[in-house]
């Protein structure tokens, strides 16, 4: 099957769905926010918003992606190290954000379900930062020359979501203890974003040396 990764290009793509699934950040916030102001049911919604969301961000990456392969490979390389600059930010950021959780406080009136489900497909569709981590994250998974790049790319996408689903969906189930956790416990949050921080760091490394040897 060409459109299946290596098996080590697969581990270390699920290790970093799994350190970004843990870390603390609007889309947790808004799950947990839900679960505890309106029940699992409608933390779930919104999860399932968002995976919806990031099942259209990966169609649309894939796609993307692999015209630019075909159409400008020097832009790509430019996106890849674009994108390892990125994560570099991206690390600075966890370590300059702290720990706090913060969970919209409750509404007046408990929203439907769908409503629930159309907010965490909103914000996930919406949200820049997800587009940027799909749009310069994957492409350092491929290799510009690999026929079967946009399968890699499509397959990684999902990867991503089957690998932070349960996490995810677990986070939900134990919301109430988890948000309590997070917001007292502050060591926590910043021992979470310190791992974010560490995993994404070292992904750009390796990318910045790797095109630099080239």
């Amino acid at each position: 099957m060409a459109f299946v990764p290596d098996l080590p290009v697969i581990l270390a793509f699920a290790l970093a769905a799994i350190v970004l699934a843990i870390t603390p950040g609007p889309d947790m916030a808004l799950f947990l926010s839900r679960a505890v102001n309106y029940g699992r049911a409608h933390g779930l919604a919104c999860l399932f918003g968002a995976i919806t969301g990031l099942v259209l961000h990966s169609l649309l990456a894939a796609l993307g992606i692999s015209i630019l392969i075909a159409a400008a490979p020097t832009a790509f390389l430019v996106l890849k190290i674009a994108g390892a600059l990125y994560l570099l930010y991206l690390a600075f950021q966890a370590l300059r954000s702290g720990s706090t959780l913060a969970l919209a406080a409750s509404a007046r009136s408990q929203p439907r379900l769908g409503e629930s489900y159309f907010t965490g497909l909103g914000i996930n569709l919406l949200n820049p930062k997800i587009i940027l981590f799909f749009v310069t994250f994957l492409p350092q998974f491929v290799d510009r020359h690999d026929p079967a790049a946009s399968g890699k790319l499509l397959f990684l996408g999902l990867e991503f979501i089957v690998v932070s689903l349960p996490l995810t969906v677990g986070m939900v189930y134990a919301a109430g203890w988890l948000a309590e956790l997070l917001i007292r416990q502050a060591w926590v949050g910043r021992l979470l974003n310190w791992s974010f921080a560490a995993v994404f760091a070292g992904f750009a490394a390796t990318i910045l040396f790797a095109e630099g040897r080239r």
